[in-house]
């Protein structure tokens, strides 16, 4: 039986690292992935869908925070598409987060993706203008809603959170809690079963 998923901490399956191009915004990345994380062969459906429907524009000043960055698709496309933003990528799995620095040096934006080693918002000390999470539904209800729940107290004023979530993995009580948290959602697009869900914060 399994015991390692791509959210432990500390995986200990043995290496199989590939590297591959992917094109996210408009731009083609070279990622270098590896057993014991998510999605390791593509950039998954979702978390494209999320990138494309997550509207920068009208944020606020101050960093992006991508929470569970994987090897760090977001994280770094964020960064080379945004150049004026700093981006923090927080990952419980140390494996995961070795790779995302790796893959952020290799594509020219190392010097402004910082990895936070977090389970959830643990370690997380700052305020963001953006969450962005395509959060592990297999790790449970439990971590997901304190996902959601945590961003209000890690985003500035008019700060938004994005997440990605399948309808048949808990949108539809994402969306209810968000608006409960935030006072406000909305579903900014919707793709094959994917909802990209969006709440602004607004300081009671």
């Amino acid at each position: 039986m399994e015991t390692e998923h791509y959210y432990t901490q500390n995986p200990t399956i043995e290496h199989d690292e590939h590297t591959w191009e992917f094109a996210l915004l408009g731009r083609t990345f070279k990622f270098t992935t590896d057993a014991g994380v998510f999605s390791k062969q593509t950039v998954d459906f979702g978390t494209r869908t999320m990138l494309e429907a997550f509207n920068s524009n009208d944020l606020p000043a101050g960093k992006i925070l991508d929470l569970g960055a994987g090897y760090g698709p977001v994280a770094i496309s964020l960064a080379a598409t945004l150049p004026d933003r700093e981006i923090d990528a927080v990952e419980i799995n140390e494996r995961a987060l070795a790779l995302t620095l790796r893959n952020a040096q290799a594509n020219q934006v190392g010097d402004r993706v910082h990895g936070i080693q977090s389970d959830r918002y643990q370690n997380v000390t700052d305020k963001y203008a953006a969450i962005l999470t395509n959060p592990p539904v297999r790790a449970g209800k439990e971590v997901v809603t304190d996902m959601l729940k945590g961003a209000a107290e890690h985003l500035v004023e008019n700060g938004t959170l994005t997440v990605v979530l399948q309808k048949k993995q808990g949108a539809p009580s994402a969306k209810k809690l968000m608006e409960e948290v935030f006072g406000n959602v909305e579903t900014i697009a919707k793709d094959k079963g994917y909802y990209i869900l969006e709440s602004t914060y607004h300081d009671a």
